[in-house]
């Protein structure tokens, strides 16, 4: 504040002819700049130390009188300012005091409201003011009953947040798993084991809405629509909604009063802000999901305050990958472009946006909130998830979670905060960056269809075209193109899930078995399994229903991967039975494609260009948590895991009713229904039972 007042009296003392920073005989530039700072200081002690003083002399003058003595006291005070500058350089008219003390009393107020709304402190304050409006304006009290917060901390794994509490960089949550000053932990965290496909889609489709049945990957092609499928699209997301929501049987997760906030689904909420499930309908008041912008930034200071920080997010990621580049850091990806706008998005925008519809929500009174914040997968994906990027992020996300707890001291009922991830992330190189060509390339070197003379030089390219031309016996040849199989047939659409790989022959209406897939591409198969950068294949088998493909000719019936998990068994617990699942849907691709992973580091291949991924098995991305209050029951029995989505949306909405929230309509025919009923809920509060 001290540096913009003293531009501002330099550059007034420029314009005005009556106020001088100088002596007659003239000064230096140094001199001069001296002067303005001197003044400036003092002008700003003085109204800092002074103005109060004479507001309480001036309590009884009347309020039109006050208006007008304000301009002459304020220029009192510039003048007396100048007249304490040592140097006794400078002076100003009486009435050009006036007009420069005002100027410089305006643009001090925009400079401390500028730098005040970056302070958590000074934010909370006036959302508490609006949202003590808001309610004065709602009418009858809310219900005396604890309401429940969900923060999802997209792509945060168990292991990330653990180490980072480790670090001190996560204090908030390090006080609540730990007490501190001789108190109990408030909360406790329990892992659990996602989906074969580790990500949002599938994980928060599962858990706000009960059933992620038919979800293979983060983007799939579905043979009977002819269209690709992608979570993130509005489109896909709006019809993914309304499959899970039939399956399920209910409406959500936050069907009754609930809100949900920056998420892909809406999980039936009645308030909902940013949910990309209902972008592409038509604007009214059923459909707000634009609306959380226009409500944050029809507030100034919060203009101001997100676009500083957007702006410095822009400037620490290009430093950041300037750095990166300059010591050749590996493994590394491309961040130019738009990327660092996109960060700055996902890390200031989203965050600022969502963390205010939740402080909303919660000085509103409603009973149940769900909020994604996906700051730490965006930086992660390109920086790596152990990365110092990616730790300043969980520092900054722990911020915002402390800020969601201090407005709860302030809500009009209690409210216990659950927080919670859909996947973790898992480091690594990618695919190409390691061999030099894509899946893509892969797999049309394994059709005998032509593959980029980047790929064809490469020895994996070139092995992929020999494997072709001996399963087709066929000379090793060098030079020229592959051979191309008779007949006109579409080329397969192959599509990547972070490690996870999807292939798709889209002439064929049905999901092709491994008997046919070997007789119109012999060398596909082995091809891809030989691979050392593919740890396994799931394909569907005329004699087996399914395999599991692995190197050097491994072929395991689904049935028998308990007793020979074979190429799964790297892959740690629980794999098999992700497999199995996923081979069930009407919509797993023709061939699904999981990377290499290598359990002492836990490594993985994105198909991707990414060096933390997630979308398939191997490593931190399947290791999820689930931090709650210790009030709760505990998720599940002592001994038990608490595997996938739809599990965690079993134990979320027993939660709600054991805070006697709202209830989600269930079939009592289905049979998780009753999943749930051995735990016993404490202080004899009401099973999750009725509606």
């Amino acid at each position: 504040m001290w540096a913009v007042s003293t531009v501002t009296m330099l550059a007034l003392a420029g314009i005005l002819p009556d106020f001088q920073l100088q002596s007659a005989d003239g000064d230096s530039a140094t001199t001069i700049a001296v002067t303005a700072a001197t003044g400036a200081g003092a002008f700003g002690l003085l109204s800092a130390l002074v103005w109060p003083l004479l507001v309480r002399l001036l309590l009884l003058v009347p309020a039109l009188v006050l208006g007008l003595l304000v301009f002459f006291l304020n220029g009192a005070l510039l003048l007396l300012a100048l007249h304490l500058n040592p140097a006794a350089r400078g002076g100003v008219a009486p009435e050009t005091a006036v007009v420069v003390a005002a100027v410089m009393s305006a643009v001090a107020s925009a400079t401390g409201a500028a730098l005040a709304v970056r302070d958590d402190d000074a934010y909370r304050r006036r959302l508490y003011r609006l949202a003590d409006r808001r309610r004065r304006r709602a009418g009858p009290p809310c219900p005396a009953t604890p309401g429940t917060v969900f923060v999802q901390l997209d792509g945060v794994g168990h292991d990330a947040l653990l180490d980072a509490v480790g670090k001190g960089l996560m204090p908030t949550v390090a006080r609540w798993l730990d007490g501190g000053d001789g108190r109990p932990a408030t909360h406790r965290i329990v892992p659990w084991r996602t989906d074969w496909s580790s990500q949002t889609g599938a994980s928060q489709l599962g858990i706000l809405h009960g059933s992620n049945h038919d979800v293979p990957a983060f983007r799939w092609y579905e043979k009977d629509r002819g269209e690709v499928m992608v979570c993130n699209r509005p489109a896909s997301a709006a019809l993914l909604q309304a499959r899970a929501a039939a399956d399920a049987g209910h409406g959500g997760l936050l069907a009754v009063d609930g809100a949900s906030r920056g998420n892909l689904f809406s999980g039936g909420a009645g308030e909902q802000a940013l949910v990309l499930s209902i972008a592409t309908r038509r604007r009214s008041r059923e459909n707000r999901s634009r609306a959380g912008y226009f409500a944050y930034f029809s507030d100034p200071a919060n203009a101001v305050r997100t676009a500083m920080s957007f702006a410095a997010e822009v400037g620490r990621e290009i430093g950041q990958s300037t750095r990166a580049r300059l010591r050749k850091e590996r493994p590394r990806v491309s961040r130019g472009g738009l990327y660092p706008f996109v960060r700055a998005f996902a890390t200031v925008v989203e965050r600022d946006v969502v963390v205010a519809a939740v402080m909303g929500d919660m000085l509103a009174g409603r009973t149940a909130v769900y909020a994604d914040l996906v700051a730490y997968d965006e930086v992660a994906h390109h920086s790596g998830p152990a990365s110092r990027d990616a730790e300043k992020v969980l520092t900054r996300l722990d911020r915002a979670l402390a800020l969601i707890e201090k407005v709860a001291e302030h809500a009009p009922r209690p409210y216990r905060i659950v927080v919670l991830s859909d996947h973790g992330q898992s480091p690594g190189e990618t695919f190409r960056s390691r061999y030099g060509l894509t899946l893509g390339d892969l797999v049309r070197a394994g059709c005998g269809l032509p593959v980029p003379r980047r790929a064809r030089r490469t020895r994996s390219g070139a092995e992929a075209r020999n494997a072709v031309r001996a399963a087709l016996r066929r000379p090793v040849e060098e030079g020229g193109e592959e051979h191309r199989p008779a007949g006109r047939r579409s080329e397969p659409i192959v599509l990547a899930s972070g490690n996870l790989g999807l292939v798709s022959f889209p002439d064929v209406g049905h999901r092709m078995t491994k008997e046919e897939i070997d007789a119109r591409h012999p060398a596909l198969l082995p091809t891809l399994a030989n691979h050392p950068g593919i740890g396994f294949l799931l394909v569907a088998s005329e004699k087996h229903g399914g395999v599991v493909l692995g190197a050097r000719g491994v072929e395991i019936p689904l049935d028998r991967l308990d007793e020979d998990p074979g190429p799964l068994a790297v892959f740690g617990p629980g794999a098999a039975d992700a497999v199995r699942r996923t081979h069930s849907f009407p919509h797993t691709a023709d061939i699904m494609v999981n990377s290499f992973h290598d359990p002492v580091d836990g490594e993985v291949l994105a198909f991707e260009e990414q060096i933390g991924s997630h979308g398939g098995l191997g490593g931190a991305q399947s290791r999820a948590f689930l931090l709650a209050p210790a009030v709760f029951s505990p998720p599940v029995a002592d001994g038990a895991h608490l595997v996938g989505a739809e599990q965690v949306h079993r134990v979320l909405r027993r939660w709600l009713g054991e805070a006697n929230g709202p209830q989600v309509l269930l079939d009592d025919s289905r049979p998780e229904a009753h999943e749930d009923a051995s735990f016993a809920v404490p202080d004899g509060g009401p099973q999750n039972k009725s509606a």
